[in-house]
């Protein structure tokens, strides 16, 4: 309604808006003119003052104001409704819900899911089926479900990493409106395509108008931001970019930041970006050292969650260093004739090129060789030193990749530092003393690195040097002239290459440096450089590709889910082979791919990707999507009459002068103001009242809240505005009421203050993260965290306390173990974390620095014998199902209460009603994964596991607190007939 997310039940009802004009002309009206009768004693009351006058009619205000409440009584009575649901097709038969499910949703994924949810309520209403048919995994054979079927199908229902496949999903469309012919068809698009697909072309909307044909089609696609991606990730000489992407189906200027990650998903660096309006693709840039741009693994948009949004990088992007050094004396006389310059140019733009300087070709190699640079390219070097040569094989044998050029140098030199065995003095085509022609290019082997370079036509030989005929020339051949001689060959010598280009690096021998395939070729054998890939290939005689033989594949090690996350490897997902450079799809979903120290990545978009709106003309009118819940405005409404209607009668008896009859007249005005004074505070209290409504599916979801949790932490937490009575001797102290007051207020997490500003940083930003957490996740509504002073602040307001333990903490006095004794045996838990699981003293078994700082602590308490906690133990389902409790690291032992049977007339030690442990010493540092940066982000790395392991962290923080909070009740659930047998006694 007028751009609004406003709907009404009952729109007819608001017809009665055109009677408002009338209600205001009998408000107004004025009554008849009463006959005047001449009285002449009359003339002496003129002079009197009248102490009370009457208006001759209604104030305008006063109208306004009836006809406001006639206006909320007419929209009351209509049922507004607040970001009403999706209206779905008008017949009467089953909804075919056709989802766009492919990466390109993830971003905005819960406002689809909103809207296909209100879907669902409208048809269960209605009593009618659902057929689901999701574009990111299309079933071959849909099928009609109930609606409660299909909530918990779309409950489940998540996008996914690759584009959708609209395709098969129109295929599908037409088997289930072919199994109901009555079915309405709703479509939830994405609004975006890839440009240039024909699987996604503009094309699809009309074929999909075409199979509705006579069925009613409702269409959204609007409303929610539109998706981001990253595609062509360019490791150039100077920064790394990457190019930003939308669809562009709004004008608007958009910004925002690519961050750029290692392996251990560290921030390496972050490059901002900026849409101007009507601009499809912008550009981010990392101006960064080549060293740290190496070491980056993944670049995703900040605040984007999904795939597209993610580009991998393997070894194949990384910018190589590559040593040249010449032979030829030309690189002095003429720069620009000679083979170095031609190199240059060609290696430039993905390499990072390190000259001789002027320096003799036996000290560049040793130079190169010192600096460990993974490729040396030698272009007509002869003669080698014995010395030098030595070291060039070991760097070779090593890993480092050779590419040498020929020339009338190496033409006429005895070197074995060659693929293969040479003739000497070369071969000349289309000289004078020749009968030979030029040869032409004639082909790559299609088990060479070069086998997807296309064939120039163009580049042709005149001299080159020759190999000696063997039975391994052939496997060791890369690219062949149209006479079948060789043009480059090359060899696998241990961990590295040997590469011989035949001609030279110049244009003397062939204008094959003119090309663009030279170009090409040498980027694929530097690419060979300081990769697993030439580790990875056969051995000798084995042409060597860009990582190995076609044939090998490897398998997924790292998938990327629909939201840009890594999840574990599903059985769906199959092996790529090793030079894989194609799109991410079902069968091979994006991540990494093949062991760590060769990893192969798959991205969702492919570097010549570019993203386009979808073209939806064809389906009529488009609606937007619902990011909230629908919401009834006739409660509100209602209370904002009876507020006007208080006001209304409140100025009534005003203006009949009901307050001078009540009052006496000496203090009318005074009670006037506060007559005044109560009035805004009533409308006040009305204005700021909560005034929420539900929809049934909203009721029902909250009517499943887990209340168990709820209950019991209600039961056990502090009563809010309870002060514990003053002590007869020692009355509190402004101090101590003001904290009474603050920690009884509300259920509250606390941490002990060490002293050390960075810990009790940490304790304070982790517990606020877990109270949000559980916020979220549970019932629980727990306050703002709050610090202890262990020797001046009561402790028993507080269900948990935080202990983090630090290596130089002084052991506390005896009172402070006899305040902390007292909380643990009055029902209290404390949590000690020694945060120290990857810190180890070595020679002393396994002990840590924090180790004697905590048994100080421990042997001034009454502490109960303890145990690792059991695998049936109520902390491991408190409130997740859950194998161990992770904090910043995995490896630390959680412990609690063994709880053994008490023998009949021993005292039992410290422990907490409802079988409660008072103490859980663990030393994964819980408070440093759950600790946030002030932008939302993690505070703190941690060791291992990524998200998943701070989501486990945040779980385990989740059982801990209801744990406390419930007892073992979850504990009794599994012993339901002893509990029925104990009732029916």
């Amino acid at each position: 309604m007028l751009g609004l997310p406003l709907a009404f039940t009952t729109p007819l009802l608001l017809a009665a808006l055109a009677a408002l004009p009338l209600l205001w002309f009998l408000l107004r009206l004025v009554p008849p003119r009463p006959r005047r009768i001449a009285f002449a004693p009359t003339r002496l009351l003129l002079d009197i003052p009248p102490k009370e006058e009457t208006p001759a009619r209604t104030p305008w205000w006063l109208t306004v104001l009836r006809l406001l409440l006639a206006a909320l009584v007419i929209f009351a009575a209509a049922g507004p409704i607040w970001n009403p649901p999706v209206a779905g097709p008008s017949s009467s038969g089953p909804v075919v819900l056709l989802i766009d499910s492919g990466w390109t949703a993830a971003s905005t994924w819960e406002a689809r899911r909103v809207s296909a949810e209100g879907i669902v309520a409208d048809a269960d209403l209605a009593g009618r089926g659902i057929v689901l048919i999701p574009t990111g995994e299309p079933p071959l054979d849909p099928r009609l479900m109930t609606p409660s079927e299909a909530r918990e199908r779309l409950r489940t229902l998540e996008p996914q990493p690759f584009l959708p496949d609209r395709a098969t999903a129109l295929a599908s469309l037409r088997k289930a409106l072919d199994a109901t012919p009555e079915a309405g068809i709703v479509y939830l698009s994405d609004g975006v395509r890839l440009d240039g697909s024909n699987a996604d072309s503009d094309g699809f909307a009309a074929e999909l108008a075409s199979i509705a044909g006579q069925h009613p089609l409702a269409t959204l696609a609007d409303g929610v931001e539109e998706p981001l991606a990253l595609a062509a990730a360019d490791n150039a000489a100077g920064a790394l970019t990457v190019k930003v992407l939308r669809a562009d189906r709004q004008t608007l200027p958009r910004a925002g930041t690519v961050r750029a990650l290692d392996m251990r998903s560290l921030t390496l660096g972050e490059a901002p970006f900026n849409f101007e309006p009507g601009v499809r693709e912008t550009e981010a840039r990392f101006d960064m050292p080549v060293e740290i741009r190496n070491e980056v693994a993944r670049l995703d948009i900040a605040g984007v969650e999904s795939a597209g949004a993610v580009q991998l990088l393997d070894k194949r992007w990384r910018r190589r260093t590559v040593g040249l050094v010449s032979g030829v004396t030309a690189d002095q006389r003429q720069p620009l004739l000679s083979p170095s310059y031609y190199l240059t140019r060609a290696l430039g733009p993905f390499a990072d090129i390190r000259t001789a300087d002027g320096a003799a070709t036996p000290e560049a190699i040793e130079r190169f060789i010192d600096q460990k640079l993974p490729v040396i390219v030698l272009s007509d070097v002869g003669t080698i030193p014995p010395e030098v040569h030595q070291r060039l094989q070991r760097w070779i044998e090593g890993g480092g990749v050779l590419i040498r050029f020929a020339g009338p140098r190496l033409a006429n030199g005895s070197d074995d530092l060659v693929p293969v065995t040479l003739r000497r003095g070369g071969r000349v085509l289309g000289g004078s003393l020749s009968w030979e022609q030029p040869q032409s290019l004639g082909g790559f082997n299609p088990d060479g690195p070069f086998r997807d370079v296309p064939v120039p036509n163009d580049v042709t030989v005149g001299r080159q040097v020759l190999a000696e005929p063997d039975g391994l020339l052939a496997t060791r051949t890369w690219a062949t002239l149209t006479d079948g001689t060789p043009l480059v060959t090359g060899e696998k010598r241990g961990a590295g290459m040997v590469v011989l280009f035949h001609v030279t690096a110049d244009t003397s021998w062939s204008n094959l440096p003119l090309s663009g395939a030279f170009v090409d070729m040498l980027r694929r054998v530097v690419a060979l450089g300081g990769s697993s890939a030439a580790e990875a290939a056969a051995g000798d005689g084995v042409a060597i590709g860009d990582a190995a033989p076609t044939g090998e594949t490897v398998p997924p090690s790292r998938l990327l889910d629909g939201f840009g996350a890594f999840r574990p490897v599903t059985p769906t997902a199959r092996a790529i082979p090793v030079g894989f450079n194609g799109r991410a799809s079902a069968e091979h979903p994006p991540g990494f791919y093949g062991p760590p120290e060769g990893l192969v990545a798959v991205n969702a978009l492919l570097p010549a990707d570019r993203l386009a709106p979808l073209d939806l003309s064809a389906l009529g009118r488009v609606e937007p999507y619902r990011d909230a819940a629908p919401r009834d405005l006739r409660a509100p409404l209602l209370l904002a009459l009876l507020a006007l209607l208080l006001v209304d009668a409140m100025i009534v008896f005003l203006l009949a002068g009901g307050l001078s009859r009540l009052t006496p007249r000496r203090t009318s005005t005074a009670a006037s103001l506060l007559l005044a004074v109560a009035l805004a505070g009533l409308l006040g209290l009305l204005a700021g009242a909560p005034a929420h409504a539900q929809t049934a599916p909203a009721a029902k979801a909250q009517a499943q809240a887990p209340a168990q949790a709820q209950a019991p932490a209600q039961a056990q937490a502090p009563v809010p505005g309870a002060v514990p009575a003053a002590r007869p001797d020692k009355p509190m102290t402004p101090a101590e009421i003001d904290f009474a007051v603050k920690a009884t207020n509300a259920t509250r997490l606390a941490y002990v203050v060490t002293g050390d500003a960075e810990t009790d940083e940490v304790s304070a930003s982790g517990l606020k993260a877990l109270t949000d957490f559980l916020g979220e996740r549970t019932a629980l509504e727990a306050g703002e965290p709050m610090g202890v002073d262990l020797s001046r602040d009561e402790l028993s307001f507080f269900p948990l306390l935080y202990w983090p333990v630090l290596p130089t903490a002084a052991k506390p006095s005896p009172e402070t173990l006899a305040r902390v004794d007292a909380f643990m045996k009055q029902g209290g838990t404390i949590v000690f974390d020694t945060r120290d699981a990857e810190t180890t003293i070595p020679g002393v078994g396994g002990a840590t620095p924090t180790n004697p700082a905590l048994r100080q602590i421990l042997d001034g308490l009454d502490i109960p014998e303890l145990e690792p906690v059991p695998r049936d133990h109520v902390l491991t389902k408190a409130f997740y199902l859950l194998r161990d409790f992770p904090g910043r690291f995995t490896g630390g032992t959680t412990w609690v209460e063994a709880l053994p049977p008490a023998e009949e007339g021993e005292e039992r030690p410290a422990r907490a009603g409802d079988g409660v442990s008072p103490v859980v010493i663990t030393s994964n540092d819980l408070a440093g994964a759950w600790a946030t940066a002030p932008d939302g982000g993690p505070l703190l790395p941690l060791s291992e596991g990524g998200a998943r392991q701070r989501e486990l962290a945040f779980r385990s923080g989740a059982n801990l607190v209801m744990y406390v909070l419930t007892g073992n009740y979850k504990a009794d659930q599994v012993h339901v007939p002893a509990l029925l047998e104990r009732l029916g006694q």
